[in-house]
């Protein structure tokens, strides 16, 4: 079990640290956990999925400003105020009300039209045998099913996608380098879904914030400031994050080639597909958590206010728990925590998990024998990654 003194240490805010890398796999092995310069870091796939679920830890999360010196503006007041950090009856009270939108029977009558748009997306570049995938296809798809959702007319997804991309550089090492960008986007998309709510009060319809509108009529107690903020975050959540993962998907597809041509033959696995790269690829690398008593795990003495790490990526992979851990579309794995998991389990899940599978074997059909054409360009491996740019080559089918 061994002491926090012995434990591996890792510095999690530099650019270089990745969670693909030997160093953290040997880490695993040695332990169960390892030392951060933010506080405990959780590897192997058992403890992360207890303490997922520990009632003696809450989101930690809220921290992340002050952890890069940011203490007051307009970025840290959204943050600290939005789903994602809340805790107790506030966030109960605002995931009891969304939820409803993000229901299976609300987004299940849009596959089709998710087929549709990977189909018209793909279209455009499939003849080429050559794409840049992040601007082709993962950033116009992921953004265009948003504005599906949201019922903003899908001639916008440039803007929204650029506003959805700045506020994602809050997530990285470089916060404060980054401030004066995230806060003019979200000012911007502040003003942007001040628009939607006056107008879905005016017009309602049949799109997600017509529903929340029409709920909060309907007597719940969710102000309008509390609807921006929470559309703000779907924007920018909804955006990255599948844009991220679908470029995951096409890099660990392009290293498990048998898969991808199995995916090509049987699209009745596209869900499975979703869930094998979201267990080994995560955009989402680690979740975080604070204790808010003292107690002991393990063996492991943790003292309130300590944040603790849950490397959802590496438990994904962790021999103990998937001993085979590499991409199986036949297989059969434990529940992976790439969505996160306990009362924070990320609340767009369905819809990420129903878009992904509808573009996943489309394009595994259509584009064979992928592989890296050129300079790729990717976030860091830690926190939210993803490719920045990912040009392939393939041989084009129907």
């Amino acid at each position: 079990m061994g002491t926090l003194e012995s434990a591996p240490f890792f510095d999690i805010s530099d650019p270089a640290f990745a969670m693909h890398s030997d160093a953290v796999r040997s880490a695993r092995a040695q332990s169960w956990f390892a030392r951060t310069n933010y506080g405990v870091a959780v590897l192997r796939y058992n403890e992360v999925s207890r303490l997922l679920k520990d009632q003696r830890l809450k989101q930690g999360s809220a921290q992340w400003p002050e952890h890069n010196g940011v203490h007051s503006g307009l970025f840290y007041e959204w943050w600290t105020k939005n789903l994602l950090v809340l805790e107790g009856e506030d966030h109960h009270r605002i995931r009891r009300l969304l939820n409803p939108a993000f229901s299976p029977r609300h987004i299940e009558p849009l596959n089709a039209r998710f087929t549709a748009l990977a189909e018209e997306l793909a279209d455009g570049f499939i003849e080429a045998g050559e794409c840049e995938f992040v601007r082709d296809f993962a950033e116009p798809y992921a953004t265009r099913v948003l504005c599906i959702l949201l019922g903003i007319p899908e001639s916008e997804w440039p803007t929204i996608a650029r506003l959805a991309s700045t506020v994602g550089l809050a997530l990285g090492v470089h916060l404060r380098r980054d401030l004066e960008q995230v806060e003019g986007a979200i000012q911007e998309l502040y003003l942007y879904a001040e628009a939607l709510i006056a107008d879905r009060h005016a017009n309602p319809g049949e799109d997600f914030i017509s529903r929340l509108v029409l709920a909060n009529r309907e007597g719940d107690s969710l102000s309008d400031a509390e609807l921006r903020n929470a559309i703000v975050l779907l924007i920018f959540g909804g955006m990255d994050t599948t844009r991220n993962q679908l470029g995951l998907a096409m890099q660990s597809f392009i290293h498990n080639s048998e898969q991808w041509d199995l995916l090509a033959e049987r699209p009745d696995l596209g869900r499975k597909a979703v869930e094998e790269v979201m267990r080994t690829n995560p955009t989402t690398t680690w979740v975080t958590r604070e204790a808010i008593e003292d107690f002991t795990y393990n063996g492991l003495d943790i003292a309130r206010g300590t944040t603790v790490h849950l490397f959802t990526q590496v438990s994904g992979t962790d021999p103990l728990a998937f001993p085979d851990p590499e991409i199986d579309l036949l297989g059969e794995h434990a529940p992976h925590y790439g969505f996160g998991g306990g009362v924070h389990h990320c609340l767009g899940h369905f819809v990420a998990r129903a878009d992904m599978a509808a573009a996943l074997p489309l394009l595994a059909r259509r584009m064979r024998n992928v592989r890296v054409d050129g300079a790729d360009e990717w976030m860091p491996d830690s926190g939210n990654t993803g490719p920045v740019r990912l040009p392939l080559r393939f041989t084009s089918a129907s």
